[in-house]
C-alpha cells in the first residue's frame, strides 16, 4: 500500500510521475485487474488514483489527503480534452444547510485545496490504454471563489425556503444542484415553506464542465503526453 505523503511537494511529484502513464499500466503497478467498463465500477478510476497517491481519507467526511489538507478530484476527459461531465463536490444536508454561511459549508472546505487529474475517459479507448494528464494542484482565486459563493448562497436560499423541489441543474452558474443518490428510492428529510418536513431525494453540489474546463486550459491534455 502507498504510504501517504508527507508534504505538499511530494505528493505534485507523484501526480507528475503518473502523467502519460495509461490505467493499465498503474493498475498493473498495484496488482489489480481493470474492468471492461464501468456499469459496475463507477468509482475505480477515483479509486485507483487515490492508492496510486497515497490518499488517506477513505468514505470519511474529510480531504481525502487528511494531513495536507488536499482533496483529490479525478476529470474524465473526451477525445478533444475537455471535461465530459460536472465534477461531484459533496452531498447536501438539506436540514441544515440553510442555516450554514458560506465560510463554514462543506462547499468551500471541499474546495479549499484541490488536486485536479485529469483522465481520459473517450469510450472508443479501452479503459486500460486511457492515459492519465497533468495534474494541477489549486486553490481558487478571490474571483472563483466569488463566483461560487453566489452560486451557492442562492442554491441555499432556495433549500432554505423550502423549496428544494423547485431546484433544477439548470440554477448556477459555475456550481449545481442534482439528485445524488444510488438508486430512485433513496430519500433524505426536507422541509417545505410551512416548515412541514417530508422525504425528497438526497441531492449533492456539482461543479460544471465549464468550470473545470476553464482550470485545465493551460495544461497538456493527456492525449499529448508522451
Amino acid at each position: 500500500m502507498t504510504t501517504a505523503p508527507d508534504t505538499e511537494a511530494e505528493l505534485v511529484a507523484r501526480a507528475d510521475a503518473m502523467s502519460g502513464k495509461s490505467l493499465g499500466e498503474l493498475a498493473q503497478e498495484l496488482s489489480v485487474d481493470v474492468p471492461k467498463d464501468f456499469r459496475r465500477n463507477k468509482g475505480w478510476v477515483g479509486t485507483l488514483i487515490e492508492r496510486v497517491l497515497g490518499a488517506t481519507a477513505g468514505s470519511r467526511d474529510e480531504p481525502d489527503f487528511v494531513e495536507l489538507g488536499v482533496e483529490l478530484k479525478t476529470l474524465p476527459l473526451d477525445a478533444r480534452g475537455t471535461p465530459r461531465e460536472s465534477t461531484f463536490v459533496c452531498t447536501i444536508a438539506l436540514d441544515e444547510v440553510g442555516d450554514l454561511e458560506w465560510e463554514q459549508s462543506r462547499v468551500r472546505r471541499k474546495l479549499a485545496r484541490v488536486l485536479w487529474v485529469p483522465v481520459q475517459a473517450d469510450p472508443a479507448l479501452a479503459v486500460s490504454e486511457r492515459r492519465v494528464g497533468t495534474s494541477l494542484l489549486w486553490s481558487p482565486s478571490e474571483a472563483e471563489e466569488a463566483a461560487l459563493r453566489f452560486d451557492w448562497e442562492e442554491l441555499t436560499g432556495t433549500i432554505g425556503r423550502g423549496d428544494v423541489e423547485d431546484l433544477r441543474g439548470h440554477l448556477g452558474r459555475f456550481l449545481q444542484i442534482r439528485p445524488k443518490a444510488a438508486d430512485s428510492h433513496a430519500r433524505r428529510r426536507g422541509f417545505d415553506r410551512d416548515g412541514a418536513s417530508f422525504q425528497t431525494l438526497p441531492r449533492g453540489f456539482y461543479l460544471r464542465a465549464t468550470f473545470t474546463a476553464r482550470l485545465l486550459s493551460d495544461l497538456v491534455p493527456p492525449q499529448a503526453a508522451p
